[in-house]
């Protein structure tokens, strides 16, 4: 949802769509400035997610955050900028944080895990509450970590206790598809190999958006529901399944000129397949 205008006004937004689940950007994502959250807009934000009775919010962290970086001054600017997402969300009293787990420039994977599971370690211990951290699977691309659900798994195994109990991961189906999840031919046993090694009790979040890009690309390109290459099977099949009934699900789909129209659009179909069978 936007947040123009301030974070306060993103509920309304939400309410204008029927949605009760909803993701904001708490600061401008391709920006290293760091806002003041003031906590007026803050007690704004959460007397108007209350008023609209929102069942899950969360917010997505900066684009430009790199806790996988080898760089220690990146890394360490990513790690502080992390923190601060994490502050803010507390403030609003945001159910989760999503964060991409960045890129291992130097091509050591293992490194970047590490290093993803300690700017991570770091952030909790400082920032206490509620508000969860969700790994989100990446398209794999490059030196992009977070591509395979070994590798989330592996991010959450290095985050020690107590900390690693505020950690779950979210599934953006595009990026799923196009890292090589066969979403279309084996639905099933996609989620069979997640419960193998993550266990389907992490996932927490999903992003549901179809992709421009092929199977296994590894290119990240979202497209409306059913007019991608994953196209609406898989869509229905998620919809109705009962592993991921209360599992909150958000869009990231393409706004084009009108984003509520568009939004629309996309809920309806989604709600309507769950619908068919009577969910």
């Amino acid at each position: 949802m936007s947040v123009a205008g301030g974070v306060d006004r993103a509920p309304a937004r939400a309410a204008e769509i029927g949605a009760v689940v909803f993701q904001i950007f708490t600061k401008q994502p391709n920006r290293w400035a760091e806002p003041t959250l003031t906590d007026d807009v803050a007690g704004r934000f959460r007397a108007e997610a209350a008023r609209i009775s929102a069942a899950f919010t969360t917010s997505h962290d900066s684009y430009l955050i790199n806790l996988a970086s080898p760089d220690p001054g990146l890394w360490r600017r990513s790690t502080d900028c992390f923190r601060g997402e994490v502050e803010r969300a507390a403030l609003l009293d945001l159910d989760a944080v999503v964060t991409h787990p960045g890129n291992a420039t130097d091509g050591d994977r293992e490194g970047g895990i590490e290093r993803n599971a300690e700017a991570i370690t770091e952030t909790l211990a400082a920032v206490p509450g509620r508000t969860r951290i969700l790994l989100e699977l990446t398209a794999g691309a490059g030196t992009s970590v977070g591509g395979s659900f070994e590798e989330l798994a592996a991010i959450v195994k290095a985050i020690p206790e107590p900390h690693r109990s505020r950690v779950g991961v979210c599934i953006d189906t595009c990026h799923a598809w196009v890292a090589g999840y066969d979403l279309v031919g084996d639905f099933a046993g996609v989620w069979m190999h997640l419960d193998d090694t993550l266990g389907v009790g992490r996932v927490e979040l999903f992003h549901l958006n179809d992709a421009r890009t092929p199977f296994g690309s590894r290119l990240d390109r979202h497209e409306n529901i059913g007019e991608g290459t994953i196209g609406l099977e898989p869509f229905r099949r998620l919809m109705t399944e009962t592993r991921f009934r209360s599992v909150p699900k958000i869009l990231e789909t393409p706004k084009g000129e009108d984003g509520v129209t568009a939004d629309r659009m996309n809920l309806q179909l989604l709600r309507g397949l769950r619908l068919e069978r009577g969910q």
